[in-house]
């Protein structure tokens, strides 16, 4: 009498019928094997893997020759090296990444004792806006915050180029870290956080539109002498919606001021760094890649952060619109596109690349529906602005204007005039150089309507023309194109967003040679 034995569950939770014996006649594999036992019945035991046997006790066609064993060990040992060659090229990213801490670190605790990382406004710094390590004595004289920035670009720069091998723990740990690190210390190197709140007071406090006047016309309120100098008679170049944000600001004491606009930048940056993060998984992008490029920066942190500039707010904004768009909420894209022009004017860029997306294959609602969003956004910003600067508010495109031909010596118009002293040359290169950005936008905003092109990527490039054009080129500008880098289909924006960190921060180092001046 043949024995029952019980049915197996299959991998989609089926029950097998198969009975053990045929399983072994048809070398199915089996975790067990049915004999035969002497007296005829079934006995289930334990299959020996073919691979475990011993080499006499398998089948002539199941034994290894000679050269399937070199292949064997050939394959083992690329294998091997393989592995090496990636966990050296982790360490190597780990090492950089500890490189940007430990340089950022060094900036925080050395910037209150050398000059080089001080607004020139604060040289000596007060001791209200030196910052937790202001009782630590640590100059490193011109070289030496030249020799530390450097090191944070190449830093940065490497461990950019490996962070698709790092832990994105680590990449997002180290952000956090430099951001709070930054916030320590007192603001660094520009003085357009005391600008700020000179605009805040001057509207808030005393009554003077700020878009008619410059900063001269409250020449006695205690915020006057941290402004400098060249911004004196010039009145407010930033958008409505962060002037009137600034008002809330406008009694509070100018160190109290200062650490809330660095708070607010830092608090900006890394709800940057989270919505990119965000982004590059919606995109199928790398993640990790993507914010170590924004977040690691040390355009943006130093000058950014460190400074307590505004552009993290609209780059926010930016990017907030970016992540709307790519998930199809057409309207909030819209609003937050326009919200961040309210900031500062820039950030309106990559709308026109943004309503020319897909071109004729976009649905016209969603193309209406984004028209719409922008559209009213515009208005209700307007009204805003005339609300509360009248007409002075419309006065703010001609104070752009002007910083344009004024202009600073680390543009290439500016370059030309200060230091070849060819003003003439200067002058035309400033019109060559805005010719060519309007044809780059129009060539741009062709592609993308035919499909030829991505509309983010687009957008970056589009931001980098208006650095290469521009007659006034700060070195925190550039962070306006990193996250249109990183979020991006094109590898050589990427590429050229880390070359021109570094072209422009080696530019900016230039000036902190002072002029007959030990540097040592």
């Amino acid at each position: 009498m043949r024995s029952q034995l019980p049915q197996r569950a299959s991998c989609n939770g089926q029950m097998s019928s198969r009975r053990p014996l045929d399983a072994l006649r048809s070398g199915g594999h089996e975790s067990t094997v049915a004999r035969l036992h002497a007296s005829g019945a079934a006995v289930i035991e334990p299959a020996v893997p073919a691979h475990d046997r011993p080499a006499h006790d398998r089948p002539a066609h199941d034994r290894p020759t000679r050269d399937t064993i070199q292949i064997r060990r050939r394959t083992q040992r690329e294998r091997s090296e393989e592995s090496g060659s990636d966990q050296r090229l982790v360490r190597r990213g780990q090492i950089a990444i500890a490189g940007v801490l430990a340089t950022g670190l060094l900036i925080t605790v050395s910037a209150a004792s050398t000059q080089s990382f001080l607004p020139l406004s604060i040289r000596p710094v007060p001791s209200s806006l030196s910052g937790l390590f202001g009782g630590i004595d640590l100059n490193l004289h011109v070289a030496g915050a030249i020799g530390v920035l450097i090191a944070m670009f190449c830093s940065y720069a490497v461990a950019v180029s490996l962070s698709e091998r790092l832990s994105p723990r680590l990449v997002l740990g180290s952000i956090v870290a430099l951001n709070v690190l930054v916030l320590l210390g007192p603001p660094l190197i520009s003085t357009d956080v005391f600008s700020y709140q000179a605009y805040a007071r001057m509207g808030a406090t005393y009554g003077i539109n700020p878009y008619l006047h410059g900063p001269a016309a409250i020449n006695l309120d205690p915020i006057f002498p941290y402004i400098g100098a060249k911004w004196w008679n010039t009145p407010n170049a930033y958008g409505p919606l962060f002037t009137v944000f600034s008002y809330a600001f406008a009694k509070l004491s100018v160190a109290t001021s200062v650490y809330l606009y660095k708070a607010a930048a830092g608090a900006a940056a890394l709800a940057l760094v989270a919505v990119v993060w965000r982004c590059a998984g919606v995109l199928r992008t790398n993640r990790t890649r993507a914010v170590a490029l924004v977040g690691l920066n040390p355009l943006l942190i130093v000058y950014g952060v460190g400074g307590g500039h505004n552009d993290l707010l609209m780059l926010l904004a930016v990017t907030g619109a970016l992540y709307a768009l790519v998930c199809g909420r057409e309207r909030l894209g819209g609003a937050l596109g326009v919200v961040a022009a309210g900031i500062k004017l820039t950030g309106g860029l990559m709308l026109p690349f943004a309503i020319a997306a897909e071109g004729p294959r976009r649905g016209g609602r969603r193309r209406r529906d984004l028209l719409l969003a922008i559209a009213v956004s515009i208005v209700a910003i307007g009204v805003l602005n005339f609300a509360v600067f009248g007409s002075g508010g419309f006065h703010l495109l001609g104070t752009l204007s002007q910083g344009q031909k004024e202009g600073s010596w680390n543009s290439i118009p500016g370059l030309i005039s200060s230091k070849l002293g060819l003003e003439t040359i200067s002058r035309v290169t400033t019109y060559l150089l805005a010719a060519a950005f309007v044809a780059v936008c129009a060539w741009l905003l062709r592609r993308v309507w035919r499909g030829q092109m991505d509309w983010i990527a687009a957008a970056g490039w589009a931001t980098l023309a208006v650095l290469l054009a521009s007659s006034s080129l700060l070195p925190w500008y550039v962070a306006w194109m990193l996250p249109l880098a990183a979020l991006g289909r094109d590898r050589r924006l990427m590429r050229l967003s880390v070359a021109m960190t570094g072209i422009v921060l080696i530019v900016q180092l230039l000036g902190f040679i002072p002029h007959g001046a030990p540097i040592f």
